[in-house]
């Protein structure tokens, strides 16, 4: 030990003499570290987006929303004359309804749980407060298939759905806003022209306004909601809405929806069938709906596995960089390393004459590799902490540093200088003394 132990001090010294040309050696471990740091905190913080994007809009779930009506071929500016009487010959299709909820939880063996959902912009008022608001009609499978927890209060009861009760549960930006010094449970808050009693109060889920808006989802913090068939009766069915009566209200008026429900979630029982079950249910719906396309298939979870998919790969092309940069450093190692050899033979030979064997001189050279290549990886690794977080700051990209990725660079950066220092260490330890004492 007391050897290796007065090896390791020359190499020390043998840097310490070197000063400017060791941090020169240094740089291309310096920056492949540095790389690597940086590359595995974007994957990091990419996967973990993902994931709270996954916890945003649920697991194995098909969400169908419903859109202005389109048949097949439609498109094309045709003159009046034809347009209307395509417009007499084309079906009228039902639009999205709570038959359509039965028909798919009937049908489809891959099913696990449909949430129907009816969106109705009103003016909520308590307590001389008033404010623009949201009255959205739902199930109880609403909340599970949306990942939404009751913090107060229940959920809606089976008598609340049949009768279609005057109840409601609240956000909590709405309980922020009417109910902010007292218990919101057994009070009564209005929705356009209905006054409801909460039941009940949504935890809090946090999300920023970027994610909401990416994945296309509401804040359900601020929406109050009602079983679905309390604002199909109390509120609007649109499903009474006939042709006619859209005839009726003139050309100039803004078209209204047809369809009773504004969308529907899925759950699907497994992920594999997500795709496959996706495509049934656009047939069948297609088929109930005349031929008419007024809905749209969306499964989130592919989509964000695509994501997945784009930035593993460019993660793939930053690995292979910082993988180029970390053998540019090896090989400048192993260069300069090859330099001093030649630099340092008379040393060598002055060591050897004074007893020093070949193990002696390996070690020698190799841990004044080695720790050329340490400085470089904790240079690397403090500037890779700096670049994760430069990115997030500036470019609003998420990174996540995590100590793994610190011991890993780390340890790469040692390896790199141990295997590219081995055989500038052997060079060394080859040489004949004799011949090294003689060199000038």
């Amino acid at each position: 030990m007391q050897r290796v132990f007065f090896n390791f001090l020359l190499a020390l010294e043998g840097v310490n003499a070197n000063k400017l040309r060791s941090f020169l050696t240094a740089l291309g471990i310096i920056f492949g570290v540095g790389a690597v740091i940086a590359m595995l905190a974007i994957g990091a913080g990419a996967k973990q987006a993902i994931l709270d994007q996954m916890k945003l809009i649920g697991t194995n779930n098909i969400v169908i929303t419903a859109v202005e009506a389109q048949a097949e071929g439609e498109g094309e500016e045709d003159s009046a004359e034809s347009a209307e009487q395509e417009e007499d010959e084309k079906p009228y299709s039902p639009g999205l309804n709570m038959q359509d909820v039965a028909a798919i939880s009937g049908v489809v063996p891959t099913v696990d749980a449909v949430s129907p959902e009816l969106v109705m912009p009103l003016s909520i008022v308590r307590a001389g407060r008033q404010q623009k608001g949201r009255c959205v009609g739902v199930e109880n499978a609403f909340f599970e298939l949306n990942g939404l927890s009751i913090g107060q209060g229940n959920l809606f009861q089976k008598t609340h759905q049949e009768k279609g009760a005057a109840v409601c549960i609240i956000g909590r930006e709405v309980q922020s806003r009417f109910f902010s010094e007292e218990s919101p449970i057994g009070k009564k808050i209005k929705c356009g022209k209905n006054w409801l009693t909460v039941i009940g109060v949504l935890q809090r889920r946090q999300a920023s306004s970027e994610s909401l808006a990416r994945l296309g989802i509401r804040d359900y913090n601020a929406d109050i909601y009602v079983p679905v068939q309390t604002a199909l009766i109390r509120f609007q069915d649109r499903s009474r809405i006939s042709r006619d009566d859209i005839g009726r209200r003139g050309n100039n008026d803004e078209e209204e929806s047809h369809h009773q429900l504004d969308r529907l979630v899925v759950r699907v029982d497994d992920s594999q069938k997500l795709r496959a079950s996706a495509d049934l249910i656009a047939r069948m719906l297609k088929r109930r709906h005349l031929g008419i396309a007024d809905v749209e298939i969306e499964v989130p979870e592919l989509l964000l596995e695509q994501e997945q998919n784009t930035q593993e790969t460019f993660n793939l092309v930053l690995a292979v960089i910082a993988g180029i940069s970390l053998l540019v450093g090896g090989i400048g190692i192993m260069n300069i390393m090859l330099a001093s050899v030649l630099e340092r033979i008379k040393e060598i030979g002055v060591r050897r004459s004074l007893g020093a064997n070949r193990s002696d001189i390996v070690l020698q050279f190799l841990f004044e590799a080695v720790f050329i290549s340490l400085i470089g990886g904790l240079i690397g690794v403090a500037l890779g902490v700096i670049a994760a977080r430069s990115i997030a700051a500036y470019a609003e990209i998420p990174t996540i540093v995590s100590a793994w990725s610190i011991v890993l660079s780390f340890g790469v950066a040692a390896t790199v200088g141990m295997v590219f220092g081995i055989f500038p260490a052997q060079k060394a330890a080859q040489q004949d003394p004799i011949k090294a004492l003689r060199s000038d």
